[in-house]
């Protein structure tokens, strides 16, 4: 399979129009080109195999936005057909199980404020038409097996939305409200203050209909999907005592037919159980467990399987030691398919219920960002690897092949960074994968001025992906040093967990370590070395400048420095207390990992970034370090993009971050 998944991604690169490859006029990359990528998501595969359904997602720089159409594409590759309009975007494609009709959410109508509801596609063509039509947003749904019912998930009306349905019902403008706020939990990044509204399921007869709700109680219900016979639900939901004073989440299963009946448990583990999928006899389910719930987010996910009565239930992958994720059962209930997370890669991975025998029909120096089953046994998947973004393939008696190419004739044109896959050992023996990205001018023997980069989480990794921002910063002509260092996710639960509390310590000596490999190799200079990262990349930057001042420039993006100024600011109360303490009870333990505490160390010329609105990893941290910087005469500078949340979305801001990075580097790195 390994020789099948190359070769496939080797036509679909040389698919595009040759002239640049054979002229050897290719040329580097650049910012715009970074933007003009399509983002390739959600493919959906009907039920007979035929065709496939997907999302892009692109930007428009005139406009300053981004917006997601939907496509579709033949099983054979060869035709690719623009579902959704361009005056909307549209997002979650569903076939009907006939496969006549294709659903899909979006905002789209005449009104000022249009509301995302489910629309419909008739293959044969004509016109999208409204499916559902009420006043919540609707955020997830799925066709029952027979097509005759929807079931949506929505969130109940807040006393904002009511305040404002009665303004306007009588004729009057909305009046600005109070948020009132009185849960453990008050924050989410990207969302209001949270209050009681809450996601529930409900169940949609005809077009228009009025849905009748099926689960009720101050409780948030998810991931919902249909028994095979229509005459279930299950979903997850953590109905706790206290649901934010827990990460425990649960499998239940709701009758869809009684509308009297109550939701029963199925699962009991005290952490997260979560991704239910029914097997096709419908008597039992796989799903997504961890089993180690004081490990917090540290902790590896692991493939189960209970009946439906909560009787029997199997962890199947308890001594495997790797995160799954996304299981379903093949379409004969023989085993169960996942992927499957591993040092830096993403495989396509099945589990044998009959012989516990797990394979991977797609595996390598790869990753498989999503998959879908039809009945038949054909799979599509969104695959990625160091020069190709996300494209569809489709896997078919034992043969892989492109589907689509999407950004082939882009890719044609540019000369990408050589990806080296690299391991080393860190300052205690512990060995320590990266990649190093080299310009493509690179010139064996030449020491290039080097930048290491470092991820979020801290619980996530760097892996065979297409990593936009080391292609940029390789193609300005710069080595970029990325690494998976203790706390990344791909490595098992004790390297993961070795940063419990621990922050800034295992994990600043792995980086190092890359750095000093970097060295050896005769890649880096070691008088032009650069570090930033974003989020807890930017965390584990704000370590580094504390210290050591081997650096000539930092850029620390979405970052903490005082994590005790945080507590009850951010959005990780829960976590925070799990890991460290109460704040009050336990300060030492805040400050002990606090880059805050030794901001006096700091000379390391730092760029400081963030959005505005961030509640993932507020501003106020952002603003501390900078005042601190600024008032110790450390070259810095603050950089606070409006209305933007953890992740910068608004294209000119992605532009402009980007654009920072080369000036601040190329200033303090390269002395330019």
């Amino acid at each position: 399979m390994k020789k099948l998944l190359h070769a496939a991604i080797l036509a679909l690169l040389c698919s595009g129009t040759l002239s640049a490859q054979e002229t050897g006029d290719r040329r580097v990359l650049t910012i715009d080109d970074l933007l003009s990528i399509g983002s390739v998501d959600e493919p959906e595969i009907s039920h007979d195999g035929r065709w496939i359904a997907y999302t892009v997602k692109r930007v428009d720089q005139e406009e300053d936005e981004s917006s997601t159409q939907l496509f579709m594409v033949s099983k054979s590759g060869g035709d690719v057909l623009q579902m959704s309009g361009d005056d909307y975007p549209a997002a979650m494609p569903r076939f009907s199980p006939d496969g006549g009709m294709l659903a899909f959410l979006a905002a789209k109508g005449d009104e000022e404020e249009p509301v995302t509801q489910v629309w419909t596609l008739d293959l044969r063509g004509g016109e999208a038409r409204q499916y559902t039509d009420v006043k919540q947003e609707i955020s997830d749904f799925a066709w029952s097996p027979d097509g005759r019912q929807m079931l949506l998930v929505m969130k109940d009306k807040s006393a904002l939305d009511l305040a404002k349905e009665q303004a306007e019902a009588a004729g009057e403008e909305p009046k600005p409200l109070p948020y009132v706020i009185d849960r453990l939990q008050f924050k989410r990044d990207g969302q209001p203050y949270l209050d009681r509204s809450r996601d529930h399921l409900y169940i949609m007869g005809e077009r228009q209909s009025v849905p009748r709700q099926v689960t009720f109680g101050d409780f948030d219900d998810e991931a919902a999907v249909w028994s095979p016979d229509g005459r279930a639900v299950a979903f997850v939901s953590n109905r706790s005592e206290e649901p934010d004073a827990s990460e425990n989440r649960d499998i239940w299963i709701v009758d869809a037919v009684d509308a009297a009946a109550q939701p029963r448990r199925v699962t009991s583990n005290e952490g997260a159980d979560y991704a239910p999928a029914w097997s096709p006899d419908g008597k039992q389910i796989a799903y997504v467990t961890v089993t180690e719930p004081d490990l917090i987010w540290y902790a590896t996910n692991h493939l189960a399987v209970i009946s439906v009565d909560g009787d029997e239930q199997r962890v199947l992958t308890a001594d495997m030691d790797r995160n799954v994720s996304s299981p379903s059962f093949t379409a004969d209930g023989s085993a169960i398919m996942f992927m499957l997370e591993d040092s830096a890669e993403q495989h396509l991975a099945t589990f044998d219920l009959g012989t516990a025998a797990v394979s991977r029909p797609i595996e390598g120096n790869l990753v498989v960002q999503n998959y879908s089953q039809s009945a038949n046994g054909d799979i599509a998947v969104m695959v990625t690897m160091p020069h190709l973004p996300a494209e569809l393939f489709l896997l078919s008696n034992d043969s892989l092949k492109p589907l689509t190419k999407t950004n082939a004739a882009l890719l044609d044109e540019l000369e990408l960074a050589e990806v080296a896959n690299v391991t080393f050992s860190s300052r205690d023996g512990t060995e320590v994968e990266g990649f190093i990205f080299t310009p493509p001018a690179y010139e064996e023997g030449t020491r290039y001025p080097t930048i290491l980069r470092l991820h979020g989480g801290p619980v996530a990794q760097y892996d065979f992906s297409f990593n936009e921002e080391a292609q940029l910063l390789a193609a300005h002509g710069y080595v970029v040093v990325i690494a998976n260092p203790r706390g990344s996710s791909g490595y098992g639960q004790d390297f993961s967990a070795a940063l419990f509390a621990n922050w800034g310590v295992p994990d600043f000596e792995d980086v190092m370590a890359a750095v000093d490999y970097a060295v050896a190799e005769g890649y880096a200079d070691p008088e032009r070395l650069g570090v930033g990262g974003w989020s807890y990349g930017g965390i584990l930057t704000n370590y580094v400048i504390t210290k050591t001042d081997r650096f000539e420039a930092a850029i620390t993006g979405a970052s903490e420095v005082n994590f005790q100024a945080n507590y009850g600011h951010d959005h990780y109360q829960y976590a925070w207390e799990k890991e460290l303490g109460l704040p009050w009870e336990t300060p030492e333990v805040w400050q002990k990992i606090s880059p805050w505490e030794n901001v006096d160390k700091v000379v390391t010329p730092t760029l400081v970034m963030g959005g505005k609105d961030d509640w993932n990893v507020p501003i106020q941290n952002s603003e501390q370090l900078y005042q601190a910087l600024k008032r110790r005469g450390v070259p810095t500078q603050l950089v606070v993009y409006p209305d933007e949340s953890h992740g910068i979305s608004r294209p000119s801001f992605r532009k402009d971050r980007w654009q920072r990075y080369l000036e601040w580097y190329d200033q303090y790195v390269r002395g330019r």
